[in-house]
């Protein structure tokens, strides 16, 4: 059993995805998109999240390049988990986050969602694919 809330983060540029999961650790949820661009501001509400719910770990889907390498996105969510490491107390799992932004347009697509309301739950969506692999992985 599992008994911990576990954050789930989607990390861009201007928007950042927020999920958590059940006490139980078997569902994620999503919970915000942080729609900011200053880096410091995403860090220090991602914090607030942390905090809010007690999250005693955080997956923080990691990007690579379909061959496996770590590109320029990547570097910068290694800054960004370095940055909330200095504000929370928290393991920071990096989740290989490769597909889930297609995963998710997919879906959106499915549910009939039109483009203008995709753009404001996209990053959430894909927080809550990456938090959901992560928890299935678990078990």
């Amino acid at each position: 059993m599992f008994y911990l809330r576990i954050l789930g983060i989607d990390y861009g540029d201007a928007r950042v995805g927020i999920a958590v999961s059940d006490l139980l650790g078997i569902t994620a949820q999503g919970i915000d998109v942080i729609a900011e661009k200053n880096f410091e501001n995403q860090v220090e509400k991602v914090a607030s999240y942390v905090k809010e719910y007690k999250a005693e770990k955080i997956v923080l889907g990691f990007p690579k390049n379909m061959n496996g390498t770590v590109g320029e996105r990547g570097e910068k969510t290694k800054v960004f988990a370095d940055a909330l490491k200095k504000q929370v107390d928290a393991e920071i799992i990096f989740w290989d986050e490769r597909l889930t932004t297609a995963a998710a347009h997919r879906t959106l697509a499915e549910g009939s969602v039109s483009g203008k309301k995709r753009k404001g739950i996209l990053d959430k969506l894909s927080a809550v694919f990456i938090l959901q692999g992560y928890l299935d992985s678990q078990r």
